[in-house]
């Protein structure tokens, strides 16, 4: 008997009286290693399609390049940490849009609710990072250690020299594709073929290089060791997942209707299951989809065509386990409730289906929800302002008292300057007859007005001081406009702040 079947089997064959009581369950019940078998089928060509897709994104895109002009980062996708700025193509966000980010995350939470609405756990089965780099660890494991049966009889023969070299080779191999997920992830944070180069010559930084090991360890290890656990016991999102799902979306399906009650080939009496343990034997997490819904299930699918190749070696209809909705699966067995088995109860089930109702009340709330976040975001994105003013007053002092009696508040007005554009900016005071304000080391325009250089794609820092002249009576809080005007005269940003005096 082998491992992976030894649990499913013993709860089987186990007499009720022998069960243990809840109390006396063991807490911490060690891990039974689970051996995928090979597969072959159209959802297995599907996961191997978006698999590839995903790592040819993931290891391709930082090498992407985006003309931005002269001293501006050419790479497409960059987070540049040092000079505080996302480039995502054409679009270059600052740390004050860091709302854009908020709402893309709130865009993919309800994308996920969408989707796992509709279509169960697609997003496990099928784009997880943790399915994707499992999926090529267990490829790379499959290629040198053998398929299941190989992998078994390796781990429980001798320790000899084949297997130190096949396990050796397979954590080699392991190590590389490690290294170069860490790798391309540090690609995102720095431009890279500079950082590329740096690593391989040992010049990089102590930063990179921790963030290279932190990445590549944490893939050699969840990919290569915990693998199902990750999904059974680290991730939080089995345990609320049930709540986005409803009798209507489509998830991975025994459909014991027709399979039950199981038995061989040619016996009297008996479903389409012929127990065969093939749908346990390629599943991921070791589980057997007979059982019903389990937390375990990722959803993958790869025990729908490890069924039909038994189905169409048996000359039997292919779909004892498929993508079926509760709602189908509950009308099939009210159908052929009392039908002996065979091609009758087959038929009979099949006719009681009906195609899923993709639009439901749920499915509709998570559109709305889409299509509202994606209207603001866009909506904030082309109102975004390029070029921002903020007004920061001195609070240590409040105010200075000068010798002729007069009044003077000293503020920090900061240009905010999201284009490549140098052209200086004219500051004016919108306030209250007499006051008077003067901006330290920089020139006047014709008018008198201070001409404020601004920094291409940076921020330039102004000190400014307003004066209130002897004599004047100034209240304790008064407000004041400062705007920036282009060589038009054109007021293209402004902000406000007040004026401190004493108090009466």
């Amino acid at each position: 008997m082998n491992t992976t079947e030894a649990p499913h089997r013993a709860k089987a064959d186990q007499p009720a009286a022998t069960h243990v009581a809840a109390a006396d369950q063991p807490l911490y019940a060690s891990r039974v290693k689970v051996y995928p078998k090979r597969v072959f089928g159209k959802v297995r060509s599907v996961k191997w399609a978006v698999l590839i897709a995903c790592l040819t994104l993931y290891y391709i895109v930082p090498w992407l390049r985006w003309d931005r002009g002269e001293g501006v980062p050419d790479q497409a996708v960059l987070v540049d940490i040092f000079n505080a700025r996302l480039f995502f193509f054409w679009v270059e966000l600052w740390p004050q849009e860091i709302y854009f980010l908020a709402g893309a995350l709130i865009l993919g939470a309800f994308a996920l609710f969408a989707v796992s609405s509709l279509f169960g756990r697609l997003w496990c089965g099928f784009t997880c990072p943790q399915t994707v780099w499992t999926d090529l660890f267990m490829f790379v494991e499959r290629w040198i250690q053998g398929d299941r049966n190989a992998r078994m009889k390796l781990d429980q023969g001798p320790r000899d020299a084949n297997y130190w070299t096949r396990k050796a080779l397979t954590h080699a191999v392991w190590l590389l594709i490690a290294a170069a997920t860490g790798g391309a992830w540090v690609m995102y944070f720095n431009d890279a073929p500079t950082v590329t180069r740096a690593i391989l010559t040992g010049h990089a930084s102590a930063q990179v290089y921790f963030f290279f090991a932190l990445f590549a360890g944490f893939t050699y290890l969840l990919a290569g060791w915990a693998r199902e656990q990750v999904c059974t016991y680290m991730c939080p999102w089995p345990r609320f997942q049930a709540a986005m799902l409803d009798e209507n979306s489509l998830v991975v399906t025994y459909r014991d209707w027709r399979g039950e009650p199981r038995g061989k080939l040619k016996a009297e009496g008996v479903g389409d299951c012929v127990d065969c343990f093939a749908c346990m034997h390629v599943c991921p997490t070791g589980i057997d989809i007979r059982d019903g819904q389990q937390l375990e299930c990722i959803g993958c699918g790869l025990c729908v065509d490890a069924c039909d190749s038994v189905m169409g070696k048996l000359g039997r209809p292919k779909g004892l386990i498929a993508f079926e909705t509760l709602k189908n699966l509950s009308a099939s067995a009210a159908a052929t409730a009392g039908l002996a088995p065979g091609l009758e109860r087959q038929k009979a089930g099949m006719a009681a289906r009906h195609l899923p109702r993709f639009i439901r009340p749920r499915t509709v709330m998570y559109a709305g929800a889409l299509t509202v976040v994606s209207l603001v975001m866009l909506g904030a994105f082309l109102l975004r302002s390029t070029l921002d003013v903020t007004v920061i007053r001195d609070r240590a002092p409040l105010f200075v008292r000068l010798s002729d009696g007069g009044i003077r508040n000293a503020f920090t007005v900061k240009i905010v300057n999201k284009t490549r554009e140098e052209a200086p900016l004219a500051l004016v005071l919108q306030a209250p007859e007499g006051f008077r304000m003067v901006v330290q080391d920089v020139e006047a325009d014709a008018q008198g007005r201070p001409l404020l250089p601004r920094r291409a794609d940076g921020i330039a820092q102004y000190r400014v001081l307003v004066t209130v002249p002897g004599g004047q009576r100034v209240a304790e809080s008064t407000p004041v406009t400062f705007r920036l005007l282009d060589a038009n005269g054109r007021a293209v940003a402004s902000n406000s702040s007040t004026f401190a005096g004493p108090r009466p």
